[in-house]
């Protein structure tokens, strides 16, 4: 033992030194000479706990992780055990947070962005006292209907704040977070009065930071000035084909510091607790996001392992496991954990005295500031001014008709009135997807609290962030928009936003080929059906004013799905027939026979092309309906009684008519018209008659049919 102990100090010794340019190193020592903002008192262990006992807070957290993966025979343990110092530094002695209500507003946050470790953050959470997480928990890790899943997710297990999984989505998320309490903080926050006033940790990778899209979601931060956002990066130089110099070679510190980060080297990252510490209050001393790089030894405490790419991915496995108990001289049962190390890490006083200061801080502030109060509470508790909803206009037919992203720019304006959480902004294409809030400024590092946010050229950053500020506090209604087409660079967060049930507002303008002249590398074909296939999200296709109106009436409602918009550039008309209510419906009635009259035909539009479906009913006679259906999903959440009155199986001719690909159209229409190949360029008008979209090819197809 002695000697596979004097083996793992040398290797660690020697790594903890590797790589590190001389740039690094002079890093480490730097503390910023910029204005200083007040801080927490300096990091310590708890009263009365050795630095031995700290060392066994830490391998409790390194020996939960590997027994549970043992147990399952699946899972990550090498970060686990490499991050358990760090982890144990930001659980029980940084971060505020109160165990016992996960969802006390002031709390300190916390997103693993590598969530493939997400067994330390189980270990962690099982120590310093959430009830969410128990030992018996952590023995039913990644097995069916455990709330210890195979990565982080926030509608499983409660304590999450977002799901993570795809790496550098979590850092996004950790951005978001931490503009949130910036805005909040600068928004609401008195001389007298710091109401506001949280952090948000996060642990992310060399995975991480290879994903480009935590370059975008770090360049904002250091933009806007997101000080209290502190990130490590486990710089453990392993990822699942082996080294990282195979790949991943550049100074991520340099490139940090270029974004204009607080960025500190700390060198072991192993055993250096004290280090760890002071990396934290020099982080939290400086008005900059900081990074903290923190070299460790992938699978620290595994004679035969560490350091490899097979502890990434893989258990230890009974004898490797046996070995690494005896080089970290562990004497306890797997899953044990010593009288000693859940008296030291338990949160459970410490957080319900700083939920309890923080609250009777709250009465305060009620009674001094009684209106800020009201917007403030609106946004912690999710409950919604009475009567926000009475903003949203309504549109007759001799209403000028315009492009449902002009109705959209009206709805974002009124909702910014209506709903003192409703913030949002776009890729920078404000100007084209007209998502302006015309009554506030910009949110920006000296003007924290507007409500306009400029992601720039950062889609997928900008999905995320706008994720990570939704799950902040349930009253925050958080938009981003782009060019439809544009999605493809954000999908992923999207598609995370559906499964995590971020009530985001993915607002895609510029359809369909109506975008015309700017040819098929800017026309959405399949984008439609791609999100009407992705499970939790509504897709919403307004076709008028009144469909708009209520397309975001549907979408403030929601509070655990997000709503993606598909707005026209092409100017519509107001059409008569369209209602906010039947947009509730997600299919209805707008012309024609009403809802369980006889039909000999129906004609479904969406958007733009429901004045196609409109006229087309009208030429084949009195017994032809138009529907309206802007979002399937709500539609099928419908009785099967009013599905049948407005899409009868008896009728044997309906068709469909849609600017993109027909793909899905078969589960209600017998033919479909649509666009199944690329666009082109050339204008509006000439594209829908070259390709087929017309009044006409609709008649001829309900005709073929009858």
């Amino acid at each position: 033992m002695a000697a596979a102990a004097s083996q793992m100090a040398a290797l660690n010794a020697s790594f903890a030194g590797a790589k590190v340019t001389a740039k690094a190193k002079k890093v480490s020592a730097r503390v910023s000479a910029r204005a200083v903002k007040p801080v927490r008192a300096a990091l310590a262990a708890p009263a009365d706990v050795s630095a031995d006992t700290v060392m066994d807070c830490v391998n409790t957290v390194r020996f939960l992780a590997i027994d549970a993966i043992n147990k399952s025979n699946s899972g990550h343990p090498g970060l686990p055990m490499g991050c358990a110092p760090m982890g144990y530094v930001i659980y029980r002695e940084a971060m505020t947070h109160n165990p016992k209500n996960h969802t006390w507003f002031n709390r300190d946050r916390f997103v693993l962005s590598a969530g493939h470790g997400c067994m330390l953050q189980y270990s962690l959470m099982h120590l310093t006292g959430y009830p969410s997480v128990s030992n018996d928990d952590l023995k039913n890790f990644r097995q069916w209907d455990s709330v210890t899943p195979g990565h982080p997710e926030n509608f499983i297990t409660n304590g999450i704040e977002v799901t993570t999984g795809p790496l550098g989505m979590g850092i996004c998320n950790a951005v978001g977070l931490a503009l949130a309490e910036k805005h909040l903080a600068g928004r609401f926050n008195k001389p007298d009065c710091e109401i506001v006033d949280h952090y948000t940790y996060s642990i992310m990778g060399d995975g991480c930071n290879m994903e480009g899209m935590s370059g975008e979601g770090a360049s904002l931060a250091a933009h806007w000035g997101l000080g209290k956002l502190i990130a490590f990066y486990d710089d453990n130089h392993i990822s699942i084909d082996g080294h990282t110099d195979i790949s991943f070679t550049e100074d991520v510190c340099a490139r940090y510091e270029a974004y204009g980060w607080h960025v500190q080297h700390v060198e072991d990252g192993n055993t250096d607790i004290d280090a760890i510490r002071k990396a934290v209050d020099n982080a939290k001393a400086d008005p900059r996001p900081s990074l903290i790089k923190v070299t460790t030894l992938i699978g620290y405490g595994s004679p035969n392992k560490n350091n490899t790419h097979d502890v990434h991915g893989a258990p230890l496995g009974a004898d490797e496991t046996a070995a690494t108990r005896e080089n970290l001289g562990w004497k306890y049962e797997p899953f044990e954990v010593p009288e000693d190390v859940a008296t030291a890490m338990d949160c459970t006083a410490k957080g319900a005295e700083a939920e309890a200061a923080w609250n009777k801080k709250l009465d305060m502030y009620k009674e001094k500031y009684p209106e800020d109060f009201e917007e403030l509470n609106s946004i912690i508790t999710g409950e919604l001014p009475a009567g926000w909803a009475d903003a949203l206009p309504d549109f007759t037919p001799e209403d000028s008709g315009v492009a449902t992203r002009i109705h959209s720019q009206t709805m974002l304006n009124a909702l910014g009135s209506a709903i003192p959480g409703f913030v949002g902004g776009s890729a920078d294409l404000a100007p084209s997807n007209m998502t302006l809030m015309k009554q506030f400024g910009d949110f920006q590092k000296d003007t924290p609290a507007e409500r306009n946010i400029r992601y720039g050229v950062r889609e997928h950053g900008m999905g995320a962030i706008a994720n990570g500020i939704a799950l902040h506090s349930p009253g925050f209604k958080s938009y981003c928009a782009t060019f439809f087409i544009f999605s493809d660079y954000m999908r992923s967060a999207m598609r995370i936003a559906a499964l995590s049930g971020a009530p985001t507002l993915f607002v895609m303008t510029h359809d369909s080929i109506g975008v015309g002249e700017d040819g098929p590398t800017h026309q959405p074909i399949e984008h439609l059906a791609s999100f009407r296939a992705m499970p939790g999200m509504l897709m919403m296709r307004p076709a008028d004013g009144n469909e708009t109106a209520g397309a975001y009436k549907i979408a403030i409602e929601q509070t655990d799905r997000p709503t993606t918009f598909a707005l026209s550039r092409q100017v519509v008309p107001n059409l008569p027939g369209t209602s906010k209510e039947g947009v509730a419906m997600g299919a209805y009635v707008v012309a024609g026979p009403a809802a369980g009259e006889d039909v000999d035909c129906i004609i479904i539009g969406t958007g733009t092309e429901l004045e196609l479906a409109v006229n087309a009913a009208k030429e084949l006679g009195a017994k032809a309906r138009a529907v309206s259906m802007p979002c399937w999903e709500l539609f099928e959440e419908q009785s099967d009684e009013y599905k049948e009155s407005i899409l009868p199986k008896s009728c044997k001719a309906i068709v469909s008519i849609e600017a993109g690909s027909t793909f899905g159209w078969a589960k209600y229409a017998h033919k479909s018209i649509g666009r199944d190949d690329f666009g082109a360029s050339a204008p509006a008008g000439i594209l829908y008659k070259e390709f087929g979209i017309t009044t006409e090819a609709a008649v001829a197809a309900a005709k073929s049919l009858m």
